[in-house]
C-alpha cells in the first residue's frame, strides 16, 4: 500500500509505520512543500505503483468488494474505472451521469439535474490514464477528461459511503460503526 501524504504526513507515518502490525506493507509518497493536488500526488507516487492501481480518498469509509471492482476494471479495457453510487443528491451533490451500467459523463464542477450518481471515492487507474494529463492537479480533472473521451468505466456499488472529512461526516461514520459493532454482538 502506498499512502500519498501531505500536511502532517510524518504524524501519519509515526502512527501507521510500515503497516506490519496490521499485516500489510506500507510505503509513503510525500506531497512536498508545494501542494500538487490529488492528481499531482498520484503522479509523484507513480514510480512506486504498478501498471494499474486502486486510488481511495483518505477521508472515506467504503464497503465494497475490491476483487469485483478490479475484475470490472480489467474487463472494461479502459484506462480507468470509477466506483459510483446512485446518490440522488442525498449525501453530497451527484456528479455522474449513467446510462444503464455505462458512465456517460463525470463533472464535479458543473453537475446537472440528470446526474443521479456520485463518485464513490474508489477508482482503479492505469499509468496510461495519467500520460495524457501531465499537468492535472485535481483527480477530478483526469476523471472528467477520461469521461469526455469515453475512457472511464464505472462500477456501481449499492452501499452508502461515509466521509470523515467534516465534523458531521465523522459523527455519521462513528454512529454507523457503533451500530455495526452492536449488530456483531
Amino acid at each position: 500500500m502506498i499512502l500519498c501524504v501531505g500536511h502532517r504526513g510524518e504524524e501519519i507515518k509515526a502512527a501507521v509505520g510500515d503497516g506490519k502490525k496490521w499485516g500489510i506493507g506500507v510505503r509513503y509518497s510525500y506531497d512536498g512543500p508545494q501542494l500538487a493536488g490529488t492528481a499531482g500526488a498520484i503522479r509523484r507516487a507513480l514510480p512506486l505503483l504498478w501498471d494499474a492501481f486502486f486510488v481511495m480518498y483518505g477521508d472515506s469509509y467504503l464497503r465494497c468488494d475490491l476483487a469485483a471492482v478490479e475484475a470490472a476494471f480489467r474487463a472494461s479495457g479502459k484506462p480507468a474505472l470509477m466506483t459510483v453510487l446512485q446518490n440522488d443528491g442525498r449525501w453530497d451533490t451527484s456528479n455522474v451521469l449513467m446510462d444503464g451500467d455505462a458512465l456517460v459523463r463525470y463533472d464535479k464542477g458543473h453537475p446537472t439535474p440528470d446526474m443521479e450518481h456520485i463518485d464513490y471515492g474508489l477508482g482503479v487507474l492505469s499509468r496510461a490514464a495519467f500520460a495524457s494529463h501531465p499537468n492535472a492537479t485535481d483527480l477530478a480533472e483526469v476523471y472528467e477528461s477520461l469521461s469526455q473521451r469515453g475512457q472511464l468505466a464505472a462500477y456501481l456499488v449499492r452501499e452508502r459511503f461515509y466521509e470523515i472529512g467534516s465534523p458531521q461526516g465523522l459523527a455519521e461514520t462513528k454512529e454507523f460503526l457503533e451500530r455495526q459493532a452492536l449488530e456483531l454482538h
